[in-house]
């Protein structure tokens, strides 16, 4: 028996989001009907990051174990041709570790990107995959503003209120507003990520761009440690799992 790692490439918008539930099809049930298909066993992925409904990834991790013959190397050609076109393994190899799982344990830092159509009219090209906002932003502020949530803190008021995780803080090593043309892109690169974090920055920082908040708000926002306090939570389809990396 060998551990087998997986990275992995999705358009989330056909699926609830990224783990296994009963009121729809996820990627982790997609990916695991081709496993069992392509090697005759009964196998259970394990992702890295639980990507919500209509979220994409262009970096997801998954480990398995099993018994195949099949070169590491060449899972991922063998596991394309069953899967659909809106799931691609990019690359598969032996995993390095065979005590735990090595893919969630050890995260030193994941990235996403939120991409958003700043623009007066919509591009139905880009709709699945853009956030449209229609209304100028001040990207200057939005700049401004983004630098107060770098840093350890403690991000509760940037978390859903369904969330039952107990430890709310958090560390983002940097936040970067990139506008090129009429697109902006949000960067963000953390040590983890609480449930709709986010999408709820992202939603904080176009409010400041629209000037309903000022950058020093942010900071006030932080420390009122209430989800009211923060902007809405913006929708999924602009945000990306960039990729996921370890310590070594």
């Amino acid at each position: 028996m060998k551990r087998l790692k997986l990275t992995v490439a999705y358009d989330g918008t056909n699926y609830c989001g990224w783990q296994i539930q009963p009121n729809g099809i996820t990627v982790e049930e997609v990916l695991n009907r081709a496993l069992r298909k392509l090697t005759g066993e009964e196998i259970t992925v394990i992702g890295a990051s639980r990507t919500d409904s209509g979220v994409h990834a262009l970096g997801n991790v998954a480990v398995f174990d099993s018994e195949t013959s099949i070169p590491p190397e060449r899972i991922s050609y063998a596991l394309n041709q069953r899967l659909p076109d809106d799931i691609v393994v990019i690359r598969s190899r032996r995993s390095v570790s065979r005590t735990g799982h090595s893919a969630i344990h050890v995260i030193q830092k994941k990235t996403y990107e939120y991409h958003i159509l700043n623009a007066k009219i919509p591009d139905p090209t880009r709709r699945l995959t853009r956030y449209f906002v229609s209304f100028d932003l001040d990207i200057e502020k939005m700049k401004k503003a983004a630098q107060y949530l770098v840093g350890t803190h403690d991000f509760v008021s940037f978390c859903n209120v369904r969330t039952d995780v107990e430890d709310t803080v958090r560390t983002i090593y940097s936040l970067d507003i990139l506008p090129v043309g009429d697109e902006i892109t949000i960067r963000i690169q953390g040590n983890g990520f609480l449930y709709n974090m986010v999408r709820i920055i992202v939603g904080t920082l176009v409010r400041v761009g629209r000037g309903f908040y000022t950058p020093e708000q942010v900071q006030e926002i932080l420390e009122a440690k209430n989800r009211k306090a923060a902007g809405v939570t913006a929708p999924p389809q602009g945000l990306f799992l960039v990729g996921i990396e370890y310590e070594k």
